[in-house]
């Protein structure tokens, strides 16, 4: 489990690089300031969350199932996060209007703050 997290925290620190670079330069001229901005916003959380999966999978004392619940809590928060933020800021060019759900956007947060609860639980639970 430890190396499925570890190889995935990798590939998604890789695209927020990526995506990183493409919004500073491929998007800059095609966006609106706001747009570039909310863009930014997803590339961040997804690197400080790609960071969080090498954290967890190296260095953390984590059992098995809190590994598990925190991946996914991540990967999912991600996806519906960032995701969906990459979606909203780049509807002028890509004609993809998901306006009537950006309320997925809050719950990929919620996703990822469920991920850091689950652990400061975990950690706290096995000091004891």
């Amino acid at each position: 489990m430890k190396r499925k997290i570890l190889i995935t925290g990798s590939i998604l620190g890789l695209t927020a690089v990526i995506l990183g670079a493409f919004g500073a330069h491929g998007l800059k001229d095609s966006l609106t300031v706001e747009a570039l901005n909310s863009f930014e916003t997803g590339v961040r959380y997804q690197m400080y969350h790609s960071f969080l999966l090498l954290i967890v999978s190296s260095i953390l004392p984590l059992n098995t199932k809190s590994l598990n619940t925190i991946f996914y809590l991540v990967i999912s928060g991600i996806i519906l996060f960032s995701g969906s933020i990459y979606l909203l800021s780049t509807k002028a060019l890509t004609g993809m209007d998901i306006s009537a759900f950006a309320w997925i956007t809050p719950i990929g947060g919620a996703l990822l703050i469920s991920a850091w609860i689950s652990i400061t639980y975990s950690l706290i639970k096995s000091a004891k």
